[in-house]
């Protein structure tokens, strides 16, 4: 059970829980929040456990309830572009999962190879992408939980349109777990991207790689877009070894697809440029599956 008391965030307090409950079913959860709501204890839901804000800790005297064995993809309609998960499903293999249909599930966080939906629901998390695809409250189209005292709801519509009654599932959608649990969701699908080309440039200053991230919206709409300052830059190469420059101010790198864009994006920087200092490093174009890839996945 102590393995269970808190996420991976180090700095932040965790008390002792009362219980651990492992649910394999809705029915685990239902029980576990009638007994709880009829004895007054609390409940931490507990997803992966890959928080870094101590979300998932325990209380003193709380039940941990863990979702993580909900974990079955139950269903991918490829015609409205929806997968109906549960909330233990990795959103790696959730995105996996999907291609092999020719679908896109966009929502990438840092923690996209260990974090669960539920997580990403209850944190609203976003990711590289979010700039020009919105983080994960943008891509969920239903929800099925489970409130505080055992009631199931359902909130939200698989159809496209759904503008009938109050918005509750954008309600739940970073609650972190204090309105509900949410034991079922159907998650948006998009059509596979095209290939995408990358530029990464150096910069002085994190000032100038703010300007040319400004500027690249002007010339196109990147698909992902992604800055690291010094110490960043420093601690990514400390750790995949790709030889980035450590003595630039900041790195930029951004992605969009066809090659028109990666046309224009490859004058950005010299468009960027702050008067009086006009060193810039020559952008470097790289395939996503390749470098680039290594470079956002490192963050």
């Amino acid at each position: 059970m102590l393995a269970y008391r808190r996420d991976q965030s180090l700095l932040t307090e965790a008390g002792m829980p009362l219980a651990l409950v492992r649910a394999r079913d809705t029915d685990d959860v239902v029980e576990t929040m009638k007994w709880a709501h009829r004895h007054g204890v609390p409940v931490v839901t507990r997803g992966a456990g890959t928080g870094l804000a101590g979300a998932a800790n325990a209380l003193d005297g709380c039940i941990v309830l863990s979702v993580e064995k909900l974990n079955e993809i139950l269903h991918i309609d490829t015609a409205a572009r929806t997968a109906t998960v549960q909330p233990g499903v990795i959103n790696g293999d959730l995105a996996a999962a999907v291609a092999e249909h020719g679908l896109w599930y966009v929502p990438d966080p840092g923690s996209r190879a260990i974090s669960s939906i539920g997580g990403n629901l209850a944190t609203n998390a976003g990711g590289t992408c979010c700039a020009k695809y919105g983080v994960t409250a943008d891509h969920v189209a239903r929800i099925k939980a489970v409130l505080a005292d055992g009631r199931i709801i359902h909130t939200g519509a698989a159809t496209r349109k759904n503008v009938a009654g109050l918005n509750l599932t954008q309600l739940l959608v970073g609650s972190e777990g204090t309105l509900a649990v949410i034991v079922e969701a159907t998650m948006r699908l998009r059509a596979a991207p095209s290939a995408a080309a990358t530029v990464v440039a150096n910069f002085p200053t994190t000032a100038q790689a703010i300007d040319a991230v400004l500027a690249i919206r002007d010339r196109v709409e990147p698909c992902l877009v992604e800055l690291m300052d010094r110490t960043t830059i420093a601690a990514v190469d400390a750790m995949t070894h790709m030889g980035l420059d450590e003595s630039a101010g900041a790195c930029c790198s951004s992605s969009a697809t066809a090659a028109t864009p990666l046309r224009r994006l490859r004058r950005v920087p010299m468009c960027a440029r702050t008067p009086g200092q006009p060193r810039c490093t020559t952008p470097t174009i790289r395939s996503r599956a390749k470098s680039s890839c290594r470079l956002v996945e490192s963050r």
